[in-house]
């Protein structure tokens, strides 16, 4: 189940909030590896260290990396008393405790306690997490459009991909430009600015904690998936539709779209979405497509988009169709986000239409707030 190697620290990459690169020498040769500085501790070179190379050895999505587990002879000072006994991990090795802005011991429990509303919030929920990026760009666009103020924007990251918030260079980068006023980890994802037990207390956090005026939520970095209708990890995008609904806010879903990709289930809208939008999601939701001019063999495509959008509302008054006009402001807009648009390895200038959509999710969720 796991592959296991020992290395030793070489030399030191590139460190961002709550993650290092590392290159480490192993048996087998060198690797890239990552270590969480609040797990294991800060690494040096010279360090011996434990490697899981489980996901690397199979060419998994990992980013490349071998994953720090410990440094034997240099373990981690134990955390101060303090209060939080939320356990995330749990009962794997590395199960860690944090203090959970929904328990007892949190200072914002007495306002959560009872907490049922979100009073209209707009919560995006998009599948794959390189659509926060460009649904916060879409939501900022919209607002200078307007002369509003720009919105204060939560994430919530949910644990269908990556665990510790700390491998997303994308959150740590939107956190420091200020794009993201906080990022909220729920369930097993641990490393946000705030955690929480569920997706519900995590968007009810972001309205009454963070007093976010909209929210993002979506899984983090990595996608699982099986090439079956059901087996794979978006399908928690209609549960959080559901959530958002059940919590009085607004569901907005931002549509997993692709013009490039190989695989016919993920052209135009992707069978992730149709499934998750389409059979999960069972309360009223604003499905978001783009319309307007585009360029080549991109007016099919969003025409097709649009199709397959608009089933997903049938029968009426099951969904909302909602049409976002776009045009190439937007796209600039995208093109100047602070960190690199990417998804499934493909940028903006190869797969367009898969951030237009997300951020035209943006769009009109700013215009709903």
């Amino acid at each position: 189940m796991i592959t296991w190697r020992n290395g030793e620290v070489v030399s030191l990459g590139t460190r961002w909030a709550g993650a290092q690169e590392l290159t480490a020498e192993t048996a087998d040769g060198t690797v890239r590896a990552l270590a969480y500085p609040a797990i294991v501790g800060d690494v040096a070179v010279g360090d011996r260290v434990l490697l899981n190379v489980t996901a690397l050895a199979r060419g998994l999505g990992t980013g490349g990396y071998a994953l720090v587990v410990a440094r034997p002879d240099a373990l981690p000072a134990d955390p101060a008393p303090g209060p939080g006994h939320l356990v995330k991990g749990r009962y794997t090795p590395q199960q860690a405790m944090v203090l959970g802005v929904d328990e007892q011991e949190s200072p914002h429990h007495a306002a959560l306690r009872d907490a049922d509303d979100l009073a209209g919030l707009p919560v995006v929920v998009a599948d794959l997490h390189s659509a926060v990026p460009a649904v916060v760009a879409g939501a900022r666009w919209s607002a200078l459009q307007g002369s509003r103020p720009l919105p204060r924007i939560a994430y919530v990251m949910t644990d269908g991909g990556a665990l510790p918030a700390w491998f997303s260079r994308t959150v740590a980068t939107l956190r420091e430009t200020g794009w993201l006023e906080a990022c909220v980890t729920v369930g097993q994802a641990f490393g946000g600015d705030l955690e929480a037990v569920t997706v519900h207390t995590g968007l009810l956090a972001a309205r009454l904690v963070v007093g976010a005026d909209l929210v993002v939520v979506a899984q983090g970095p990595g996608n699982l998936g099986t090439g079956t209708r059901w087996g794979f990890s978006g399908v928690a995008v209609g549960e959080a539709l559901n959530a958002a609904a059940v919590l009085g806010g607004r569901p907005i879903a931002a549509l997993r779209v692709s013009g490039a990709d190989a695989r016919e289930r993920h052209r135009g809208v992707s069978h992730h979405s149709r499934t998750a939008v389409g059979r999960v999601a069972l309360a009223p939701a604003d499905v978001v497509v783009p319309v307007g001019a585009a360029p080549g063999d991109r007016a099919a495509l969003r025409a097709l988009v649009r199709d397959q959008a608009l089933a997903l509302c049938r029968p009426a008054g099951r969904h909302t169709l909602v049409e976002v006009p776009v045009g190439d402001e937007l796209e600039e807009a995208l093109a100047d986000t602070p960190v690199r648009l990417s998804t499934m390895g493909r940028g903006l200038d190869a797969d367009p239409e898969a951030f237009v959509a997300a951020a035209a999710a943006g769009v009109h969720a700013e215009r709903s707030r």
